[in-house]
């Protein structure tokens, strides 16, 4: 064999070793640069979720007239870091006061696995958070007056409830009388009146009462998100600001 036939076996055996040692090096980059960008997403994802704004999916009818089962809304859990309190008017989704929603059994094995998942991130909605949604009326201090074929009063003002679902009416299913909202506390309502288990029913059936803690408000309900066709604002009734 001559001098040149040795060194181009040398130089092939070597491109050889090269290529083969760099291809586990190569695939191990690549895995990098995606297991680094999915991390910092849902990080990211989970941060917005905690801190900013979650979008959660309407689990009833009750606030039908307004949004229907199943939309989407997002919420604003940011404003409460700064200091904001609920008002009347504002849609809320808060956590369960006690005895508001019946225990449900959660999803197992694989299923279970992936809403678990998509919940963190905030895309799901987590069988752990019993959350609700509803219309406030009245903040602590407030005197509601709830009665049968009358109008709804806050603080002697009589409230125009065009966002309440055709032929529901403001109080004839639970007419509760007069209730004042002690302070820290608030007053809800669905805008489906007969078909919401809300304050009035809460106050009439349930042994801790009607009234929902501040400090179970998750955040203000401010876009409607999905489905697009309906995509609208959540403002407050014009009604509220008349109210002493």
């Amino acid at each position: 064999m001559s001098h040149r036939s040795v060194l181009l076996t040398a130089t092939s055996a070597r491109l050889r070793a090269l290529t083969t040692t760099d291809r586990p090096a190569g695939r191990r980059s690549a895995l990098r640069g995606l297991v680094v960008p999915a991390a910092v997403a849902l990080v990211l994802a989970f941060v917005l979720k905690t801190f900013v704004f979650q979008v959660f999916v309407i689990p009833s009818g009750s606030m039908m007239g307004t949004l229907q089962k199943g939309d989407r809304v997002a919420v604003d859990k940011f404003s409460p870091w700064l200091g904001d309190t609920p008002q009347r008017g504002e849609v809320v989704v808060f956590r369960d006061p006690g005895g508001w929603l019946p225990p449900e059994p959660g999803a197992g094995g694989v299923l279970g696995g992936v809403r678990s998942a998509l919940s963190w991130v905030g895309l799901a909605p987590s069988a752990d958070e019993k959350d609700l949604i509803k219309r406030v009326v009245a903040v602590g201090g407030d005197t509601v007056d709830c009665r049968a074929g009358r109008p709804l009063t806050v603080n002697g003002t009589a409230l125009e409830e065009p966002y309440v679902y055709p032929g529901a009416t403001p109080c004839d299913d639970y007419p509760v009388g007069t209730v004042t909202v002690p302070p820290g506390h608030l007053w809800v309502m669905g805008d489906h009146r007969n078909d919401s288990a809300d304050s009035r029913f809460q106050q009439l059936h349930n042994p801790g009462g009607g009234f929902v803690p501040t400090d179970h408000v998750v955040g203000r309900a401010r876009v409607l998100v999905w489905p697009l066709p309906r995509w609208a604002s959540l403002p407050v009734p014009e009604t509220f600001r008349h109210v002493g």
